[in-house]
C-alpha cells in the first residue's frame, strides 16, 4: 500500500510506513548536505533509518549550498 506526504509543497506517493531513509534515497540526497524536517521538527541523520513517516506528514528538505 502507498500513503501520500508533502515534500517542499509538493505531494509524493511513498510506500506505506516508508522510512525517512527511503525518501532520501528517492530524492537521490546521498552524499549531500542537507536537513530534514518532518510536521515542523528537525530529524537528525543519526534517526532517518528509524524514522517512520506517516499519511500527510509534511516534510521540508533544506540543501546547504556553497558560494562565496
Amino acid at each position: 500500500m502507498t500513503m501520500n506526504i508533502r515534500v517542499n509543497g509538493e505531494n509524493i506517493v511513498i510506500a506505506e510506513n516508508a522510512k525517512l531513509l527511503q525518501l532520501v534515497k528517492l530524492l537521490a540526497l546521498e552524499g549531500k548536505r542537507y536537513a530534514i524536517e518532518v510536521n515542523e521538527d528537525i530529524v537528525p541523520r543519526s534517526e532517518h533509518s528509524r524514522f517512520t513517516l506517516s499519511n500527510n506528514d509534511n516534510v521540508e528538505v533544506v540543501q546547504a549550498i556553497g558560494g562565496g
